[in-house]
């Protein structure tokens, strides 16, 4: 065989929910909340098209529990499609797999091979001249080297090491089956199909060592496009190339309002920015707006986020249609130098000694020691097992330290009489 093409793809979290959805006119919802099925199906399309010879899952195929077996039924389906186009498939079983009783019982096509949970085994395709070595989690939280385990090479075939891992924990993810690369390198292989970080990342080209990243974003921290990996070999020298498979295209438009004196000005810049952020081709963006700098209107912004948002979100209807969904707007400007402040005497001085209090006790607020937020530990502890780090992030102390500066700017404002600054 003149050259041997390989598709190489990880964390698909096939029904992920869609973290941060909101409904409002225009908002394309059933196009996001089936992102991730979307993903899948162009993915096999690409396949068959491509006349690829192997897909490689490495791991988290599946988001946890599944809501209803039809996540398992529509799974099975696609596996099916590349049956039916001879294409084999191997993969192995991640953390998020682990977690779901109905992942083990769920019942493969012919063409799919998942590797074993309690040791790596070898699967061999001689018709290909390939091996596949990997192995699936049997729990989700492995926290042991798997790769120390994982045979040589046969030399006399190409080797794939599957691998579901953090790679040396510098990557930021969970540290499941950490690993060096040292212990990769020992193997011999000619490719390592990582899975687990969600950022594409080539972490070594000798040999080529890879995650595809995730198959689709699921939330505003998963930016830009996102897909798998097509590895070509030609006698044993892989060549990678990066396939784009996403449906929503999550993205964070920072728009810069220093000096802006008017709303009308304002969204004038985010209009600008938005063009700007939505220029490259994506079926559907997902965009989080994030307004910075210091800025005139910085208490006009603050004090009607709602007015804010619905504007932003006409902004983007007009700009691309249903095909920009703005997922958030933050404000996180300034007021300039010499503007309003929390100083005086009388009540002002007195709720300004309220926010310095506060503003020093924030470690005590995060940990719920003070007695007016007795619950809050109880709370961030909830919301951290909800699993959106969004929700659990809100709590932790710089963002409560942050919420304080706002606040404090808003009631300067408001206090001192001041009018903001809008359109004529």
């Amino acid at each position: 065989m003149d050259e041997l093409r390989v598709l190489h793809a990880a964390d698909l979290h096939i029904d992920s929910p869609m973290r941060g959805l909101v409904e409002y006119d225009g908002a394309p919802v059933s196009e996001i909340r089936g992102a991730t099925r979307t993903a899948l199906i162009t993915l096999v399309r690409e396949a068959v098209a491509r006349r690829v010879h192997l897909v490689v899952i490495a791991g988290d195929l599946f988001d946890g529990d599944w809501r209803d077996y039809n996540t398992g039924l529509f799974v099975v389906g696609q596996l099916a499609d590349l049956h039916d186009a001879g294409i084999p498939v191997v993969l192995v079983y991640g953390n998020h797999d682990a977690e779901s009783q109905l992942t083990r019982r769920l019942r493969l096509p012919p063409n799919t091979k998942a590797l074993a949970y309690a040791a790596p085994e070898t699967y061999a395709l001689p018709e290909l001249g390939l091996a596949v070595h990997g192995q699936s989690y049997a729990t989700r939280a492995i926290t042991a080297d798997l790769s120390l385990k994982y045979p040589t090479a046969d030399r006399g075939l190409v080797n794939i090491g599957v691998l579901h891992t953090c790679f040396d924990g510098s990557l930021g993810h969970d540290p499941y089956a950490p690993c060096s690369l040292a212990d990769l390198r020992s193997k011999g292989y000619d490719y390592w199909a990582l899975g687990h970080v969600h950022e594409r990342t080539v972490v070594c080209s000798e040999p080529m060592a890879a995650f595809p990243g995730n198959l689709q974003g699921r939330h505003a921290r998963e930016t830009g496009p996102k897909g798998a990996t097509l590895v070509t070999f030609a006698d044993h020298q892989p060549r990678i190339e990066p396939l784009t498979f996403d449906i929503v295209r999550w993205g964070r438009c920072v728009v810069d309002l220093s000096a802006v004196g008017t709303f009308d000005a304002c969204l004038e810049r985010c209009r600008d920015s938005l063009l700007k952020t939505c220029s490259t081709g994506s079926p559907l963006y997902a965009i989080r707006v994030q307004l910075s700098g210091a800025t005139p209107i910085n208490g006009l912004l603050r004090s009607e986020p709602q007015h804010l948002i619905n504007q932003v979100r006409a902004l983007s209807l007009a700009i691309g249609g249903a095909d920009v969904w703005i997922e958030k707007v933050v404000v996180d400007t300034t007021s300039p130098a010499g503007h309003p402040t929390l100083e005086g005497g009388g009540a002002i001085g007195e709720i300004a000694r309220v926010f310095a209090d506060l503003a020093g006790n924030v470690s005590a607020l995060v940990e719920g020691e003070k007695p007016s937020l007795p619950d809050l530990a109880a709370l961030r502890s909830e919301l951290r097992s909800v699993g959106d780090p969004d929700l659990y992030g809100a709590l932790d102390e710089r963002a409560l330290a942050d919420a304080l500066v706002d606040a404090a700017e808003l009631l300067a404002s408001r206090l001192s009489g001041e009018e903001d600054a809008r359109a004529d």
